[in-house]
């Protein structure tokens, strides 16, 4: 091979390698964390990074590194300040401390050094101490699919996102260390849904967070905030008749190609449907304007219903897109429809957003919250809204079955939840109450940090009248250093009873089956044990073994007659308890075994079908014949047949004089010997003859007559 050909192969090595080193260029954020940093006193305690944020705190906090570590060891309580977890209280310390500084400036969330210093403090609290600074970087790639490079990147993934985070390789943050410092910020996550907004941030990254990610995240929150922002600006020309304090927090239907259609009866008209803090609006579209706003209220109790629903045109149940709005000031529901051609992601988020503000108000009314304590819990629906519009406008996130991101229908929803809002009352009550008139809180109370209230103020949106000259009464306690606080413990406990209540859940899936022959052969399987004690029962009442039954007869009498009928039933919980230690101690550390049963044959959908038609046949001949029962029983009442009528009363005249002076020992008895002898041979022929006058008599009673009365069906217009 020549000189040439070799500084060829050379030259295409070096452009492969500049191409490649030009697309990580495009992703890859230049970390500046260090700079700076190196006249700042370091503490022998920390890492590098942790070091580093430190620094950048007391530079926020203009007060240096020795002085804030002095205040960390003199205001805060001993426990917090053990040689284990001195690093990483120490820096929660710092970072709350500083949090509490940058909120304050309205436009922080469009600050990279803002997003890329929280970012940071979650790196430095998963890694706080000088022990951990040998840590590898971490790499958030779920898999290697799709053309690779020489560095192991790929190209061809679905979206930019992926591919910025498969690019840059630095570490990522995990669920803890996310979840101890975003809360410090009111806006960018809720304590009680943080881990849920964790796990939808990182459904695509093997559930690591990258810095990408939550970049991301923080600028489509940043615009949403400045969407709502703008819509409180234009209320002035809106025509909607809003509330003082009331505010927009999303509209749809304003674009043609995607409209909201209101159904009332068969009648249906599209417009603009706008969500308040208060109420639901809509607009009918009219000739190029808006009709006047109807409004659907969300804070007074009247009753509300919102539900997913069924709706189509003239009022045919076709398209699974909307969301059904019932209350005691409308006379019929009311259907907004959110048609789309794929999905109903449109009607799943309107379905949530009205759903949050109307339990926030529920748990308002129920715990009786006034003033702030009102605000607060009010505040914290609509951040949540704020999040859940940033994730999804982001990231296509839609909640789910208990992964939802807004905190009182995860309440709502969590097993334990109830435990939940009582703890934010509480939390609520405690933290308006503990704040003096300067702000201050003591160290075992925690670090005073903004609430919901005070969020929105800051950015830009705020109730009207309210006054936020003395700011420090708007504090809350989400965080506390080195602590949990009860709000936090709450949840973990729900979490908990989650992860239970969703693994029996996937048992339950596993063992459910199909088709109406096998869910019996199932279910007679699982009684066998009290359907073949009935039919020892029915053999022994036969009298087919003559000395079985006279033992049996015997021996039931003397129970009877001697009150310990009154033992049996405790006998038997005993038994069973007695039955299911002895199977815990022996099947200890063993799988369940997997019941047995054997399958009939298999139906085809024409056979299963007449199966069904066949069952429910019977079913209505078994309501027929109880009707008839309590027509017959009504006409001995009112005296249709009179000598029947006067056969009964005297029977009920004799049974109740029979009840008032016999025993009841002695009544159970008396039945028991005349049910278990009727197929003795002394009794058979006569038992058989009373019975058959019995039916006889029954037969000869008249039921009492029925008027069907045919209701009247308008179809409304």
């Amino acid at each position: 091979m020549t000189t040439e050909d070799n500084s060829t192969r050379k030259g295409e090595m070096e452009n492969s390698n500049n191409n490649i080193n030009f697309f990580k260029s495009i992703f890859f954020f230049n970390n500046k964390s260090k700079s700076n940093d190196d006249d700042s006193p370091r503490i022998s305690l920390l890492s590098p990074l942790a070091n580093s944020v430190v620094s950048r705190c007391s530079k926020i906090l203009q007060v240096p590194t020795e002085k804030l570590q002095h205040s960390f060891e003199t205001d805060l309580p001993d426990n917090v300040k053990q040689h284990s977890s001195y690093a990483k209280n120490f820096l929660e310390f710092c970072s709350y401390q500083a949090l509490h500084r940058l909120t304050a400036d309205p436009d922080y969330l469009t600050d990279k050094e803002f997003r890329r210093l929280t970012y940071d403090m979650m790196l430095a609290w998963e890694a706080p101490g000088v022990e951990n600074e040998a840590l590898d970087a971490e790499t958030t790639s779920c898999s290697d699919q799709g053309m690779e490079g020489e560095d192991g990147w790929s190209l061809f993934y679905s979206s930019s996102t992926k591919t910025a985070v498969q690019v840059d390789n630095k570490k990522t943050v995990g669920p803890e260390a996310f979840a101890r410092i975003a809360p410090a910020c009111a806006v960018i996550a809720d304590i009680i849904t943080v881990h849920n907004l964790f796990d939808s941030l990182t459904s695509s990254s093997c559930h690591r967070l990258h810095f990408l990610i939550y970049d991301k995240y923080l600028r489509t929150l940043e615009k949403v905030i400045k969407a709502v922002k703008n819509a409180m600006g234009s209320q002035s020309t809106s025509n909607l008749p809003l509330a003082d304090g009331e505010f927009i927090l999303d509209v749809d239907g304003t674009v043609p190609t995607q409209p909201v259609l209101q159904h009332i009866g068969i009648s249906a008209w599209p417009g603009r449907l706008t969500l308040t803090n208060y109420a639901l609006y809509f607009e009918s579209l009219g000739v190029g304007l808006y009709d006047k706003a109807v409004r659907y209220d969300l804070e007074v109790d009247m009753k509300q219903v919102i539900r997913p629903d069924l709706t189509g045109p003239l009022g045919a149940r076709l398209f699974d897109k909307a969301v059904m709005y019932k209350s005691t000031s409308i006379v019929e529901p009311v259907y907004l429809e959110f048609p789309e051609f794929k999905g109903n992601s449109r009607r799943d988020y309107w379905l949530d957003v009205c759903l949050e503000i109307l339990r926030v108000h529920r748990f308002i009314r129920k715990y009786n919250l006034k003033g702030i304590q009102q605000s607060e819990a009010l505040g914290r629906a609509i951040l949540g809204i704020f999040r859940y519009r940033a994730a999804r406008d982001a990231f296509g996130i839609f909640s789910s079955h208990y992964k939802t991101l807004l905190c009182f229908n995860l309440a709502e929803s969590l097993p334990g939840g109830d435990t939940i809002l009582e703890t934010l009352s509480s939390c609520l009550a405690v933290c308006t109450s503990q704040c003096g008139s300067d702000g201050v809180l003591s160290a075992k109370q925690g670090i005073k940090l903004p609430g919901s209230v005070l969020t929105l103020h800051r950015l830009g949106i705020s109730e009207e009248g309210a006054d936020f000259d003395g700011e420090a009464k708007y504090a809350a306690i989400d965080v506390c250093v080195g602590e949990i606080n009860p709000l936090e413990m709450a949840v973990k406990q729900s979490q908990r009873n989650t992860g239970r209540a969703e693994a029996a859940q996937a048992t339950v899936d596993e063992v459910k089956v199909e088709g109406i022959d096998t869910n019996l052969a199932v279910m007679k399987e699982l009684l066998f044990p009290l359907i073949e004690s009935f039919n020892r029962l029915q053999v022994l009442a036969s009298w087919k073994d003559p000395w079985k039954s006279t033992a049996f007869l015997v021996l039931t009498s003397c129970i009877i007659y001697r009150g310990w009928i009154r033992y049996i039933l405790p006998s038997i919980f005993v038994i069973l308890a007695v039955i299911m230690l002895w199977h815990r101690h022996v099947n200890k550390g063993r799988p369940l075994e997997a019941f047995k049963i054997t399958i009939p044959p298999n139906k085809n959908a024409v056979e299963q079908l007449l199966t069904l038609q066949e069952a429910i046949t019977q079913v209505e001949s078994l309501v027929q014949a109880g009707n008839i029962v309590l027509l017959k029983v009504r006409a001995l009442l009112i005296a249709a047949l009179p000598q029947a009528t006067d056969r009964v009363a005297v029977l009920l005249v004799f049974v109740a004089v029979l009840l008032a002076l016999a025993s009841l020992r002695h009544l159970i008895l008396l039945v028991f010997l005349e049910a278990f002898t009727r197929e003795m041979p002394l009794r058979k022929a006569s038992s058989d003859k009373w019975l058959r006058r019995i039916r006889e008599w029954w037969v000869r009673i008249p039921a009492a007559p029925v008027h069907l009365i045919k209701a009247d069906d308008k179809k409304r217009k």
